[in-house]
C-alpha cells in the first residue's frame, strides 16, 4: 500500500511514515497543539474496551506511560460485567503460562484474586481485571496495567483526546451523554474514532451514516476535531508487535501530528484528508467478511470456492465504492487490504463460518461472548436499505431498464435475506454463488467504470 503522507523537511520523519522523533518530542508537539501549560498533563481517554479499544490505549501507555508529568492515559468501560467461570479458568491458564505476567501479578499482590476466580469462590469482572491488562474480548493476549474508569464523566470530563473505541452501534448514544459532561468546557477535544461500521439515513434524502458523523452530531465537536483511524489490522497481532499500518483521516490541522504521535517501529501511521470514505470502507469490507466465512464452513475450506466468492464480493465492492466516491480508484489498495485481512483472521469472518458451522445462531444476537460486537450485521443491513431505494436507480444495461442499485449486488441481498430477515438459511450464500443466472464479476466492475454511477449525496456531500 502506497503511503499519502506528504514530504516533509523534518529529520525526524520519514517518508514511509515511520518517525525517529523521541517520545518527548512527539508528545511536546501535540501538547503545543493543545496549548498546555507546564505541570497540565496531555489526558487522552480511551471510551469502550473492545479488543481493538483495548489494545489502542495498550499501545499508548507503554509508549507514553513513562512521562506522568506530560501525558495521562486512561480507559472507559462499563461496571458490572462478571467474568464467567470458564473464562476465568482459561485466564487462569494464561496466567501461569506467561512467566512475566505471573511475576507481575505476584508483585502487585493481584494474583490471588485469580486463583479464586479460577476455583469459583470469586466473581471477577471485567473491568477489575482489565486493570491488570487483560480484555474481555480478547483474554489471550495480556496487555499492560492500566488506569480504568467506570464512571463516564469522571473519565470524559477534560479529556484533550478521546479514542472512540465503541461498535458504531452504541457510538450515538455514549456520545450524546458525553455532551452533558462537556457543556461547561471551554475548550474542544480531538476525537479518534476506531468503529468500522455504519448506519443508513433515508429521509430526506437516502446517505450513509458513520461513527465520525454521529460524533459529530451527538457532541457538537466540528468535525475538523474528529479523526477516524482505519487499517488492515488485527488487535491481538499489533500488540504482539506484528508489522501493521493504518491511515488517521480527517482534518489538516489535527491529522499529521497525531500520525507522528502514534507512530511506532511496527505500526506505521500514514494520514489521508478524505474522513468519510475511508470510513465507509471499513464497514463494507464487514459486509463480505461474513459471507467469506459461511463459504467457508460450507465448503470445507475449499480454496477454489473462497476464491469464486472473492472474484464476486470483491466486484460488488468496486461497484459500490463507484456509487459513493468520484475517484474510486483511490480506494482500491486500503479497501483490499483491509478486506483481506479480515477474511483471513477478523471477527466477523468467524462468525459466518460460525453460523454455517451451527455453533452459533442467530437468536444469540450479533454481540458475541469473547469476541465482541459483530457490525458486519448491523452494516448488512444499513447498505441493503440505503441501496435499495428507488431514488437511486441507474440503468442496468444488460436488461435495458432501470433498477436499484442492490439488484446489481446478489451477495448484499442474499446476506440480508440470511442474517436480517432470515428467510433463508446460511446454505444460499452458495445457491447465489452457483447460480447460473449470476452475471460475471467482470461485468459489473465495468458497468460501475462506464456510467456515472457517482452519488454524492449518499455521503452527504
Amino acid at each position: 500500500m502506497v503511503g499519502t503522507t506528504d514530504g516533509m523537511s523534518n529529520n525526524n520523519v520519514y517518508l514511509n511514515g515511520g518517525a525517529n522523533g523521541s517520545s518527548d518530542e512527539k508528545v511536546d508537539e501535540l501538547r503545543h497543539l493543545f496549548g498546555k501549560a507546564d505541570g497540565d498533563p496531555l489526558r487522552i481517554v480511551g471510551v469502550g474496551a473492545g479488543a481493538w479499544g483495548s489494545v489502542f490505549a495498550a499501545m499508548l501507555q507503554d509508549a507514553y506511560g513513562n512521562l506522568r508529568e506530560k501525558v495521562q492515559i486512561r480507559i472507559w468501560r462499563r461496571a458490572g460485567k462478571a467474568v464467567d467461570r470458564s473464562t476465568a479458568e482459561h485466564l487462569f491458564e494464561v496466567i501461569n503460562s506467561r512467566e512475566d505476567v505471573l511475576r507481575r501479578l505476584i508483585r502487585r499482590c493481584a494474583y490471588l484474586k485469580y486463583v479464586e476466580g479460577r476455583l469459583g469462590d470469586r466473581t471477577l469482572y471485567a473491568d477489575e481485571i482489565l486493570k491488570d491488562g487483560f480484555c474481555l474480548n480478547m483474554i489471550d493476549t495480556p496487555l499492560c496495567p492500566m488506569k480504568v474508569v467506570t464512571n463516564l464523566q469522571e473519565a470524559v470530563w477534560d479529556a484533550d483526546i478521546v479514542i472512540n473505541g465503541l461498535p458504531s452501534t452504541e457510538t450515538h448514544e455514549v456520545f450524546e451523554e458525553i455532551r452533558r459532561y462537556w457543556k461547561e468546557r471551554l475548550t474542544v477535544p480531538v476525537i479518534i474514532s476506531l468503529a468500522k461500521g455504519i448506519d443508513a439515513e433515508l429521509e430526506p434524502e437516502p446517505r450513509i451514516i458513520t461513527p465520525t458523523q454521529m460524533i459529530n452530531r451527538a457532541t457538537g465537536v466540528p468535525i475538523e476535531n474528529i479523526l477516524y483511524l482505519g487499517g488492515p489490522n488485527i488487535a491481538s497481532e499489533i500488540y504482539n508487535k506484528e508489522y501493521a499500518n493504518a491511515r488517521i483521516c480527517g482534518s489538516d490541522k489535527w491529522r499529521k501530528p497525531v500520525a507522528r504521535f502514534l507512530r511506532q517501529p511496527h505500526f506505521i501511521v500514514w494520514d489521508n484528508g478524505d474522513l468519510v470514505t475511508h470510513e465507509v470502507m471499513g464497514g463494507l469490507k464487514n459486509v463480505y467478511a461474513i459471507g467469506a466465512g459461511m463459504v467457508a464452513a460450507l465448503t470445507n475450506e475449499s480454496a477454489t470456492s473462497k476464491s469464486v466468492y472473492f472474484a464476486h464480493c470483491t466486484s460488488e465492492m468496486i461497484f459500490i465504492t463507484h456509487l459513493l466516491a468520484e475517484e474510486p480508484e483511490k480506494l482500491a489498495g486500503p479497501l483490499l487490504a483491509d478486506t483481506y485481512v479480515t477474511l483471513l483472521k477478523g471477527r466477523n469472518a468467524w462468525y459466518g463460518h460460525k453460523l454455517a458451522k451451527g455453533e452459533l445462531s442467530l437468536d444469540m444476537g450479533d454481540s458475541i461472548k469473547g469476541k465482541g460486537m459483530i457490525q458486519g450485521v448491523s452494516a448488512v443491513k444499513a447498505f441493503y436499505e440505503l441501496l435499495s431505494q428507488s431514488r437511486l436507480n441507474l440503468l442496468n444495461p444488460n436488461e435495458n431498464k432501470h433498477v436499484a442499485p442492490v439488484e446489481l449486488c446478489p451477495i448484499l441481498r442474499t446476506l440480508h435475506k440470511i442474517l436480517i430477515l432470515r428467510e433463508q438459511s446460511c446454505d444460499a450464500i452458495l445457491q447465489a454463488l452457483r447460480d447460473e443466472t449470476m452475471n460475471d464479476p467482470r461485468e459489473r466492475i465495468e458497468i460501475a467504470q462506464s456510467h456515472a454511477f457517482y452519488r454524492p449525496t449518499l455521503l452527504g456531500q
